[in-house]
């Protein structure tokens, strides 16, 4: 995909809403380098939902990692968790949908994979609204200070039922494992980088934008009503099905690539930056 505009799009003008739905990402984009919402985003979110729109959060973590940031944040609404895999009630702690990774083809997507360049180091998310990770040998979380994961010997990753893998490889870089992957298990599972460290194996066609389709049928709203805010290459999806997509300045080439819009970093308030001007103050 690659879309461009000639300029911007406009704020509120004469009561009409510019987007119904405001789709932000969390990490990397929501939330700051200390996995904070600033005041200013705060504010330009409450402007923008006192307007009318809705926000949606919409990321890779699973309902069971992402809840303790609801928590700290105030978040009561429906999010897309898992990247995609689960819908969650997070007012009511409640699943509305949720999707499993087939173990079966998940263990020969590995072995393929492996097959190509040698040894992983693997982890898995197990399914559920209380799923936890589990991490193999070797493998290293790079994101959520205090995230628990379990660790376990490679055998036990696959013995109850999992949302999706994770792998990492010891030389190969981030974007180089995901194009091995994809090139050889790709018929097999869906294949993501959502940040550094994370490349994940997903059920095959899963992805944010097919998450956030469903939540936002349940919301009554529509892609091209909708803007999405993100910063890996997991949100290309997104970006794809949102009527428009702004990166932010510290996201992935891939992303910008295909943004309509680049606005300043998590850390400089980017969200805000754009909400303002969308959804201006009285």
């Amino acid at each position: 995909m690659s879309r461009t505009s000639p300029s911007p799009v406009s704020p509120v003008d004469g009561g009409d809403l510019p987007f119904r739905l405001v789709a932000t990402d969390l990490d990397g984009t929501l939330l700051t380098s200390e996995e904070t919402v600033s005041d200013r985003t705060r504010a330009a979110l409450a402007a923008a939902t006192g307007a009318g729109a809705l926000h949606i959060i919409v990321t890779g973590r699973s309902a069971a990692w992402a809840r303790p940031v609801f928590d700290e944040i105030g978040y009561r609404g429906i999010a897309v968790c898992g990247q995609g895999a689960q819908v969650y009630d997070a007012g009511a702690h409640k699943l509305l949908t949720s999707l499993t990774l087939d173990r079966r083809l998940a263990a020969l997507a590995i072995a393929k994979i492996e097959a190509e360049t040698g040894p992983l180091a693997v982890a898995a998310n197990q399914d559920g609204l209380e799923g936890e990770v589990l991490a193999g040998p070797g493998y290293e979380l790079l994101i959520g200070s205090d995230l628990p994961v379990v660790r376990v010997a490679k055998d036990e990753l696959f013995l109850s039922p999992l949302s999706k893998l994770y792998i990492q490889h010891p030389r190969l870089t981030d974007d180089g494992l995901a194009e091995a992957a994809r090139r050889v298990a790709g018929d097999l599972v869906g294949v993501v980088m959502a940040g550094p460290g994370i490349v994940e194996l997903l059920p095959l066609g899963l992805s944010k934008a097919t998450g956030l389709a469903v939540a936002a049928r349940r919301l009554g709203v529509k892609g091209a009503e909708t803007i999405a805010f993100g910063d890996m290459p997991n949100d290309v999806p997104m970006f794809a099905w949102a009527g428009y997509g702004v990166a932010m300045a510290n996201a992935h080439q891939e992303l910008l690539a295909v943004a309509d819009e680049v606005t300043a970093g998590n850390d400089e308030d980017g969200v805000a930056a754009v909400l303002e001007r969308l959804y201006p103050t009285r």
